[in-house]
């Protein structure tokens, strides 16, 4: 296959843990026979200060001539002034809607080794395994917004078409996982939320071989603590969601460990050569981390698993997509580990590790092929 990924490193940690990921991409490449070509660009803080605005023109146009794009984070101290005009978040929400990515996937699985690192009791942690659908592209981050010297406003607008359309998507995937969704909203309150809700209902009509749970928001917060395993796939609109896969990630004991893919339409593809045809924008859930910036420190994992994301929504590589979660996964449990898991790897000693894994799985791989064509 060949395919043509842009990467968008951004701030912070962003260009350190974006390359840790290429580095397992280009590997995956080496040893399934593939051809990626990388194409990097600026997006955020670091795109303001080159030419003064968060998601330049060329930025944009190479995304949509992508078959997939692999960020890293965006933000810092250095440009976060509330009332600054152009923001680094900006270029991120503006580059989610021009590229028309609207489900945002956020897997969350507990690794039996790290589980001493949740603040949770470890038997609540037992078997838990959540897929968060976020819906990205409306809501408040998207809606209208007004300020004055003494008061201020944020627009919550949804159609029944964003919210069918993301909705639709939970319950695919829902259909491949344990079948039950699970419906947050704050429909007790929002007017919003009660056309989400209704909109829910009337659509888990076409998938009567879904289980259909709803859930107000709060109380949500509160469940995802107290029964975190209950949980199956998780819809709601994108405040809500944003906030709820923050909390989850305590769960898993770091946010360094969380990847996310924000996908469209396969209508959306821009290139015949994809076998799912979906583009797809990933990213690791963490931040910038300008703490730890230029260290040499961070954790790649989230990375890394994004990048398995993008293998597996984007190419339709589901194989190479395992081979590289089940590395990280071996490194989970044998070692090395960053900072934030209690070890004192760095960066590229996780990344190391993680090809050095990837590589035996390859060879497993290899292998198995060769005797199924001798045998053949």
């Amino acid at each position: 296959m060949k395919a043509h990924i842009v990467t968008l490193p951004g701030d912070g940690v962003g260009s350190e843990v974006t390359a840790a990921a290429v580095a397992v991409l280009q590997d995956v490449a080496e040893h399934y026979g593939h051809h990626f070509a990388f194409e990097q660009h600026a997006i955020g803080g670091g795109a303001i200060d080159a030419c003064g605005e968060p998601l330049p023109a060329a930025t944009l146009a190479a995304c949509q001539r992508a078959d997939a794009v692999l960020l890293g984070a965006v933000g810092g101290p250095k440009w976060s002034d509330p009332n600054a005009p152009v923001r680094p978040e900006q270029g991120l929400l503006a580059l989610r809607a021009a590229l028309g990515v609207y489900a945002n996937l956020r897997p969350l699985q507990v690794h039996p080794a790290l589980a001493n690192l949740s603040p949770l009791k470890n038997q609540k942690l037992k078997d838990v395994d959540v897929l968060f659908v976020r819906e990205l592209t409306g809501g408040a981050y998207f809606g209208a917004k007004t300020r004055s010297a003494d008061a201020a406003t944020d627009e919550c607008k949804y159609t029944v078409t964003e919210i069918e359309r993301v909705v639709r998507r939970a319950f695919e995937l829902a259909r491949g996982r344990r079948r039950q969704l699970t419906s947050v909203d704050k429909a007790n309150v929002l007017e919003t939320s009660r056309l989400w809700r209704s909109t829910v209902q009337r659509v888990a009509a076409d998938y009567p071989d879904v289980t259909v749970e709803h859930q107000l928001v709060d109380s949500m917060a509160m469940l995802l603590l107290t029964q975190p395993s209950r949980y199956d796939v998780v819809v709601t609109e994108n405040l809500f969601g944003d906030i709820l896969t923050d909390e989850a990630a305590a769960l898993a004991g770091s946010l360094g460990l969380l990847p996310s893919a924000s996908l469209g339409d396969p209508s959306t593809s821009a290139s015949p050569t994809l076998r799912t045809g979906t583009r797809g924008l990933y990213e690791p859930i963490h931040g910038s981390a300008p703490d730890i910036a230029g260290q040499g420190v961070a954790n790649p994992v989230g990375a890394i698993l994004s990048a398995a994301l993008l293998l597996r929504h984007s190419l339709g590589l589901e194989e190479e997509a395992q081979a590289v979660e089940a590395a990280v996964q071996e490194v989970l449990e044998h070692g090395p580990r960053s900072r934030d898991l209690g070890g004192s790897a760095g960066t590229a000693a996780v990344r190391d590790a993680v090809l050095v894994a990837l590589e035996q799985h390859a060879s497993i791989h290899h292998a198995f092929f060769a005797g199924v064509r001798a045998c053949g």
